[in-house]
């Protein structure tokens, strides 16, 4: 991080964008723009921690310029000021700009600069923490790597399993615009979502006829094997989480838990579609395997039972590209 943060401000009016550079200007390197057009502009070629942008103004209003700025740069804090409380405008600026908070005019100066350092403390907070997660990933290389070669070497099916898995739903994490620190977690998760299965019985794994109830609960019991595998280790209590829940269903009748909806963690949604579309599509010795279009077609008639509805449509979004890659990858390590 630089000494002083960078801040963009953007009014069409000289003298609110003079006042607003007056304010900022001991704490922040400032950068200034009357033009919505022009900032755009900028904002492709440098970065900036965050923008200030007034509401009211000719060539756009400020919610749709702050929209168009998040494309640009999603990571930088956007703050709307504005003259109106209309309920309407204040729930577009966050749910189409995705703004952190609105600043209300007149605003008193300390005010304002509190609002603008609280923006940039949780800005910050977001950069540690993607730095945690790919500590994380650094950390525990190794132990995946080989957790993942010894789920290899049980069983044909799992080659290359938790890997196709990991992609399908770092794919749909990015497609959901999901956080980097989120998607971190899921990925780890991805990767270890069946360490478990190190866990479960060779013969049962590798059996070519039909499970019995009993073979069937075992197979169940992988994913309490895997939380008391990595439950120990503080750092991935959050991707545990994620793992606890991978085979819960949406409408309440997945297990361990039975838990739906919402009340399952977004990750854990996600990695229960890639889980299932990379299942299908697998050969296997005891069932024929399906197309991807077939795959896809069959998980949309569960969407809103077994699989999240969202989840479903941005694995549609992200199914073409995703499984050429895979296959490309494959291609060149055979």
């Amino acid at each position: 991080m630089t000494d002083k943060y960078k801040v963009l401000i953007v009014d069409d009016e000289p003298d609110n964008l003079a006042l607003l550079y007056r304010t900022l200007r001991g704490k922040y390197d400032i950068a200034k723009s009357t033009s919505p057009l022009l900032a755009l502009e900028m904002l492709k070629q440098e970065t900036f921690h965050c923008i200030l942008s007034d509401h009211k103004m000719p060539e756009m209003d400020g919610v749709e310029f702050l929209k168009r700025a998040s494309e640009i740069s999603p990571n930088t804090m956007r703050l709307l000021v504005t003259a109106y409380s209309d309920a309407g405008i204040l729930i577009d600026a966050i749910n189409y700009a995705k703004i952190y908070r609105y600043i209300k005019k007149p605003y008193n100066p300390d005010e304002l600069l509190l609002v603008v350092e609280n923006a940039l403390e949780y800005l910050q907070l977001k950069i540690d923490n993607s730095s945690l997660i790919n500590d994380l990933k650094e950390l525990f290389a190794g132990t995946i790597t080989a957790i993942v070669e010894a789920l290899d070497a049980k069983d044909s099916y799992t080659l290359g399993r938790s890997r196709r898995v990991t992609y399908y739903a770092v794919k749909i994490a990015k497609s959901l615009h999901l956080s980097d620190i989120t998607t971190g977690k899921i990925e780890l998760a991805g990767l270890l979502h069946d360490i478990g299965m190190i866990g479960v019985s060779d013969d049962i794994l590798t059996k070519v006829e039909k499970l019995s109830i009993d073979e069937y609960n075992e197979i169940k019991k992988h994913v309490q094997h895997s939380v008391k595998i990595l439950d120990d280790i503080k750092q991935l209590n959050d991707v545990v989480e994620i793992i606890k829940y991978h085979h819960e269903h949406y409408d309440g009748n997945g297990y361990p838990y039975g838990i739906k909806g919402d009340d399952i963690p977004i990750g854990s949604r996600i990695i229960a579609v890639a889980d299932a579309f990379d299942s299908m599509i697998t050969p296997k010795v005891y069932r024929q395997h399906i197309s991807p279009d077939e795959a896809l077609k069959y998980i949309k008639e569960l969407a809103g039972k077994q699989f999240d509805p969202v989840v479903v449509e941005h694995l549609e979004i992200i199914m073409p590209s995703a499984v050429r890659e895979i296959r490309e990858l494959e291609s060149q390590r055979q």
